[in-house]
């Protein structure tokens, strides 16, 4: 593999890059909602699986725009 060291995210890292806390991220791990790959003790996160997660979370989220 040809992966440089920002494509794999820690827990902490993921929390700042998607803007949220580190226990809801908690929270949708145990659920199965985030691709990610527990290696001892710790969550891993690769950058480019949480972004087409990121892509297709938005695509099947309804059309929300116009509605009152």
């Amino acid at each position: 593999m040809d992966e440089k060291p920002g494509d794999v995210l820690t827990i902490e890292e993921l929390s700042i890059y998607l803007k949220i806390p580190k226990s809801t991220l908690y929270k949708l791990v145990r659920e199965g909602k985030v691709p990610s790959q527990k290696v001892g003790r710790h969550w891993r996160f690769r950058k480019k699986a949480i972004d087409r997660w990121l892509d297709e979370t938005r695509a099947e989220e309804p059309d929300t725009k116009g509605e009152q």
